[in-house]
């Protein structure tokens, strides 16, 4: 779940995927002819995020340290390698080093299927336990079954994430809302009266392909009634998750509220999430929900004044570590490999991602100095050192993504209800649960 991510359009996906087939087929990397060494990285970050820019500055560290490297820096799209990692890291020629996307329904596939090689040793050596602690840990490891939580390391994160919702100062006011909302109460008022005020109250999305909006919406409302063990069974398939009562059925029913009473707007299931972006920035709706992927962007492109905030009163947030740096098993240059990521969690690159809000994992929060920027970082800090992120909701059942997002955008659309939703969910999920139980 893009973390962190710049997602493509659908176009772009397709583009990609031809492009990844032809990398398979074609080759991503040499070695050892006539000396001759060609370190490839694919990677899915936008390079104007504060990770895509604090690995510019990896790459030109990286290069200077290895001179006689050729070393290929090539960029996909999430959906495009999600869709197509195991033709990528099956084939006969692969890339040296690969960004994925963490949980059972991929990185736990890709490391139970062989296709990435257990980092346990780099992870001794460079000490990168000491850097990724706690809850960051939980989906860089992997058992035999491909279950997130324990066994060994798999993949290693730059940076967290956390849902907040940006919001426009200026149409709060104009509504009549003159501080940040504390409470679910209160919250829930501010949407009341900026529907009242003729204003769209969030900019959200429900295509199929990119409109990841109204997930990150439903999952947060659900997150917010949970507690720690409800969501950890959830996520880590322990015990039994009964989606017809407690969170699951307050959290849908919430969601469902929201879209009869227009507060996530309409004709959501032709919009992506970069379209909710472009509405918000654009003063068409005075909230967005999302990441610290679009941190710099609204930094940098709101015209008006604008702050952040967390769910008001929730028990859990939306958010987790982000996505990770593997070692594909048949990458040619795994000791170059380890060396890159350890170069993405050297101090000068995750200080880097700091200071633009990228919420490093191994940098300092004391070295940033945009206040702005600093508060926000603490926000997330503070997640990390209570326990209180719940992850994504894709993560813990293959297919599970296309599914909710197919299932949010009948919701969005008033083809399905919240009961039918949660029905539905329940037996994919139960079916999910098998397949990864039984290897």
């Amino acid at each position: 779940m893009f973390r962190s991510t710049r997602r493509a359009t659908l176009r772009a996906v397709a583009v990609t995927t031809i492009a990844l087939a032809a990398a398979a087929l074609t080759g991503c990397s040499t070695a050892g002819s006539g000396g001759d060494k060609t370190f490839t990285i694919l990677q899915y970050e936008d390079k104007t995020t504060a990770q895509g820019q604090g690995w510019q500055l990896a790459l030109d560290i990286f290069k200077k340290k290895h001179p006689d490297i050729t070393v290929k820096f090539q960029t996909t799209s999430f959906d495009g390698f999600r869709k197509n990692a195991k033709l990528v890291l099956g084939g006969n020629s692969v890339p040296d080093v690969v960004e994925f996307n963490k949980g059972n329904a991929d990185g736990g596939q890709l490391a139970s299927q062989g296709l990435l090689e257990p980092l346990d040793e780099p992870v001794a050596k460079y000490g990168w336990d000491e850097k990724i602690t706690g809850g960051m840990q939980s989906f860089a490891k992997y058992d035999d079954q491909g279950k997130a939580g324990s066994g060994s390391w798999y993949g290693i994160p730059n940076v967290g994430e956390y849902v907040t919702f940006y919001y426009n100062k200026e149409q709060f006011q104009q509504a009549g809302i003159t501080s940040e909302p504390r409470t679910m109460a209160e919250f829930t008022d501010a949407l009341a009266k900026l529907k009242a005020a003729g204003t769209t109250p969030i900019s959200s999305s429900s295509a199929v392909n990119q409109g990841f909006n109204q997930m990150w919406i439903w999952y947060s409302l659900v997150s917010a009634h949970a507690n720690r063990k409800q969501i950890d069974d959830f996520m880590f398939l322990k015990g039994k998750t009964d989606f017809t009562k407690g969170p699951w059925k307050q959290g849908t029913e919430e969601f469902q509220d929201w879209i009869d009473k227009g507060y996530v707007g309409k004709d959501l299931g032709g919009l992506s999430y970069e379209q909710a972006t472009v509405n918000f920035l654009s003063g068409k709706a005075a909230m967005v929900p999302w990441n610290q992927s679009i941190f710099p962007r609204v930094k940098k492109d709101a015209s008006f004044d604008w702050g952040s905030f967390t769910l008001p009163g929730a028990n859990l947030q939306m958010g987790s570590s982000g996505h990770l740096w593997g070692v594909p098993t048949k990458s040619a240059h795994k000791d170059l490999a380890y060396d890159w990521i350890n170069t993405t969690l050297s101090a000068k690159v995750q200080d880097r991602m700091g200071e633009l809000g990228g919420l490093p994992l191994a940098g300092d929060t004391d070295t940033i100095s945009d206040p702005v920027t600093k508060a926000y970082t603490e926000g997330f800090d503070k997640t990390v050192q209570d326990d209180s992120l719940s992850f994504y909701p894709d993560y813990p059942v293959p297919g599970f993504l296309d599914f909710i997002q197919n299932n949010m955008s009948a919701m969005s659309n008033g083809n399905e209800t919240a009961d039918q939703y949660l029905d539905k969910l329940q037996a994919f999920y139960d079916d999910g649960k098998k397949t990864v139980d039984q290897g």
